[in-house]
């Protein structure tokens, strides 16, 4: 009989737990929602990071960590071309420096030339 009281209270903290998380649901509605897509997003760009890891030298890394500092988005294409490469099958080894400076030089945007007329 000492048991039967021991389910008792453990029955109890079930109860009290389903309705904490049914509480939460409810005023969370809209936050709750975010959150598996946060937890997505971060699990994307951790996938991200160890590919990069994976097919970027040492020295490749370096030098596209500082075109993130200045370039962001030249940066954040040349991540996903690299991505895209390594899923595809067609990086056999590790980028290295100098790849990379090509692979920069490839997906740098055309520098914008305005030409004014006046009239």
């Amino acid at each position: 009989m000492s048991e039967n009281p021991d389910d008792d209270r453990l029955e109890e903290l079930r109860k009290q737990k389903k309705e904490q998380l049914k509480q939460q649901q409810q005023e969370g509605g809209a936050a709750g929602g975010e959150q598996p897509q946060q937890q997505a997003s971060q699990q994307a760009e951790q996938q991200k990071k160890a590919m990069l890891r994976q097919y970027l030298s040492d020295g490749a890394r370096r030098r596209l960590n500082s075109v993130k500092m200045s370039k962001p988005e030249l940066a954040e294409r040349v991540e996903q071309q690299v991505v895209a490469l390594g899923r595809s099958g067609r990086i056999q080894d590790q980028l290295d420096e100098d790849q990379m400076k090509e692979l920069l030089r490839e997906l740098k945007p055309d520098s914008k030339s305005f030409d004014i007329q006046r009239r």
